[in-house]
């Protein structure tokens, strides 16, 4: 039996094909009539029973050859579907005597078309010749980057076929726009399931075990009070953000299985949103509840969480997943990358691998570590996050950075936002040529500024009103060769902290304001590492290192702390032998001669010590800095994974942006927006709701919060959010949200 979709299969029995369409027999033919079994083709499609590619990988045909057919039925009708087989009459042929012409121009380079040009054949003709004599076939632009598209076999714990799954090329076309319903849709085509129960999903668990579903339907059943469903409101957002047609168009799938790639992403999503902060935490959650929130009978558990993305880091594409939603991000928030805020953050290790050190600047000391370093945008949102190869500074870290983001960001004007660890007056000048303008504080010693120079300046931004004491002067560096602005700020206590920019079309106070703003990063990290678990270690796996990287010589470490060690002797006898020419008494030993003889047991230590430490000056002179790291480390050079990290840092980026933007969103309904927005939000996402599904229509019925007033800035968000209604990924049930009870007081 061939399953095409919910509706259709087809049942082959003693040498006859039946088209069985909703349970009811329709079309039978031999095997072996090829009249009948086109026919049975183009009626599934022309009746709309099934779609092209669902056809024509049932009859083992390509798409061409399903819509080539339906063009000979409707011009022709049975009879053009009835052609005999064989050559078509008329149609020049190449001949045997011409294949070594065939060859030779192959060889020249000619391109099948121009060689049916001379001969005066069909393309077709030349290509079919060239194949047969052992020619391959010519690859358009771009066909090696498809082909690494392609998605590893089926889950063996999922699916007991070998088979590969279709990459995006081969994704059902889009159905045509049901006049019915309004709302958009992430996806292509819905999925479709054979289970009547949407309580239990057997019969798609079956068809993903034999490797014939690429993903689950999903399937709502109405409920009250469903815990976590308040989750929902964020996926209006997460369809309209791109983030699952990046997926697809980036991972393809990931074989046949019952939690397919669709799935996997919205349920990672929704669990950062309901803090379930890692896989683990899937324990703590009824699987029925969290499935009824994606409408499957139950939630993947963690270790099928686990294998989904170990397969998704297996296949090495998570930067690329990250630029394409960069892209559609830059294509959302508009002017919000004019100002972008780079800084690193450090994830402390306390494993017993060895890697790279890191300075902890929380906790003042330097233990191993790994340093991620973010770029946010002007609101603070996170737009991209890299990992930095062996700790590197952030000096050299910003170039290639931002050059990934020019390349994806475009030709825009940006201005790039840091603090003293990228200071280099040499990178300045690079990043001004590069056409990025920067802002950072000034690093070193600084004479003050007279206070006569600051005064208090005020402006309206974002609706506030912004007040400074400001001095703005110019700045030289380098000797000169580079200028840029100094606005600097004086505190109430005198301190004064100075800001180099080379924007010079900026009023002091946005300077100020904007290098200030610069927490809004820092209150970004300490946010993610405390409710999405930023910190956390997602595997254990570990891969090669370049062993020729150059690291600290501990060799010379240990000379340079010995050589250390004996100056300060050295200093400390040199002062005790010249404190005894201080105290010498003059009466008792008139000459240097004298005094030496009566010292001279401490002359002798002196003599010792400047000995012991020219020996080691020497030592050090001769011993390298820095060596690579393969003549320092035992065994192979390795460093921790960080392809399952940057996954789950992206999945984890995304959940906060639909954070952030529900946010603003609530902003006109909300007064305390700035201090309790987020938390309201949060307390939504993870609240109870009600759960209606009628007339093609998904209702999340949200339970009502703690106050009235809360309830009713989040109905009038829900209200927001059904004004541009979209599709449940997978399905067509258009989403409608609303607050039960009334929300007056």
């Amino acid at each position: 039996m061939t399953i095409l979709n919910g509706r259709c299969r087809i049942v082959t029995r003693d040498e006859h094909s039946l088209v069985v369409i909703d349970g009811i027999p329709t079309i039978n033919h031999a095997i072996k009539d090829r009249m009948a079994e086109a026919y049975a083709m183009v009626t599934l499609v022309d009746q709309e029973y099934a779609t092209q590619k669902q056809v024509a990988s049932a009859f083992g045909v390509s798409t061409r050859t399903v819509r080539r057919q339906q063009e000979r039925f409707a011009q022709g009708g049975l009879a053009a579907l009835g052609r005999t087989s064989g050559y078509p009459k008329g149609r020049p042929r190449v001949s045997t005597v011409r294949s070594r012409q065939v060859d030779r121009l192959k060889t020249q380079g000619c391109s099948n078309r121009q060689i049916a040009a001379r001969l005066g054949v069909t393309e077709k003709a030349v290509r079919k010749l060239a194949r047969r004599l052992g020619w391959k076939q010519e690859e358009p632009e771009g066909a090696q980057e498809a082909l690494n598209l392609q998605v590893p076999g089926a889950d063996p714990n999922l699916s007991a076929s070998s088979a590969t799954p279709d990459d995006k090329g081969d994704a059902p076309p889009a159905p045509p726009a049901d006049p019915n319903l309004s709302a958009s849709s992430d996806e292509e085509d819905p999925e479709w399931s054979m289970d009547p129960d949407p309580a239990d999903r057997v019969v798609d668990r079956f068809l993903a075990y034999m490797g014939m579903l690429a993903d689950a339907a999903p399937i709502f059943r109405p409920g009250s009070r469903v815990p976590g469903a308040g989750v929902l409101l964020a996926v209006p957002w997460l369809v309209r953000s791109g983030v699952l047609q990046c997926a697809r168009d980036v991972y393809g799938g990931i074989g046949p299985a019952f939690y397919g790639l669709r799935t996997v992403i919205v349920t990672l999503v929704l669990m950062a949103l309901l803090r379930i902060r890692h896989p683990e935490g899937l324990k703590e959650h009824n699987a029925q509840d969290l499935g009824r929130i994606i409408g499957l009978d139950r939630a993947p558990e963690t270790k099928t969480v686990r294998r989904k993305l170990s397969r998704l880091a297996a296949m090495g594409r998570a930067a690329d997943f990250q630029r394409a939603l960069v892209r559609r991000r830059v294509e959302a928030v508009g002017d919000a990358v004019g100002f972008l805020y780079v800084d690193g953050h450090v994830r402390v290790y306390h494993g017993k691998r060895p890697i790279p050190k890191a300075h902890v600047t929380r906790m003042r000391i330097s233990m191993p570590a790994i340093t991620d370093y973010w770029v946010n945008d002007a609101t603070g949102d996170p737009l991209m996050v890299i990992t930095a190869e062996a700790n590197a500074g952030l000096v050299k870290t910003l170039p290639p950075l931002l050059r990934q983001v020019r390349a994806l960001v475009g030709e825009r004007p940006m201005t790039v936002i840091f603090d003293r660890g990228g200071w280099s007056p040499s990178l300045f000048l690079d990043l001004i040529g590069a056409g990025f303008d920067i802002m950072t504080y000034r690093k070193g010693p600084l004479r003050p500024v007279p206070a006569g120079q600051f005064k208090k300046h005020e402006e309206m931004i974002d609706g506030r009103t912004v007040s400074y004491c400001l001095a703005d002067k110019g700045a030289w560096l380098m000797g000169g060769k580079l200028r840029l602005r100094q606005v600097t700020r004086r505190s109430d206590d005198g301190h004064q902290t100075a800001i180099l920019t080379s924007r010079r079309d900026l009023s002091a106070v946005q300077v100020a304001w904007r290098m200030f703003e610069r927490w809004r990063q820092e209150n970004f990290f300490k946010y993610l590492k405390h409710n999405y678990a930023l910190d956390a270690l997602v595997d254990y796996n570990v891969e090669p290192d370049d062993p020729a990287r150059s690291v600290p010589n501990p060799q010379w470490a240990k000379i340079d702390a010995m050589m250390r060690k004996a100056k300060t002797e050295l200093t400390r006898i040199q002062a005790r032998y010249g404190m005894e020419a201080v105290l010498n008494v003059e009466q008792l030993r008139r000459t240097m001669r004298g005094f030496k003889i009566a010292n001279a047991e401490i002359l002798q230590q002196v003599l010792a010590a400047m000995k012991r430490y020219v020996l080691l000056y020497g030592q050090r002179s001769r011993t390298p800095k820095r060596v690579p790291v393969g003549q320092v480390t035992p065994g192979q050079v390795i460093k921790l994974s960080t392809e399952r990290k940057l996954l789950t840092n992206i999945l984890k980026m995304v959940a906060y942006q639909a954070e952030s933007d529900l946010v603003r969103i609530l902003a006109p309904f909300y007064k305390r927006t700035d201090d309790e927005g987020r938390r309201l939000v949060t307390t939504a996402l993870c609240s109870p709701a009600d759960i209606d599904v009628a007339d093609g229509t998904l209702l999340v019925r949200l339970a009502p919060l703690s106050s009235p007033h809360r309830s009713r800035a989040i109905a009038a968000l829900c209200q927001e959010l059904n004004r541009s209604p979209v599709c449940f990924p997978g399905t067509k049930l258009v989403m409608r949200f609303a607050v039960d009870g009334p929300q007056t007081p």
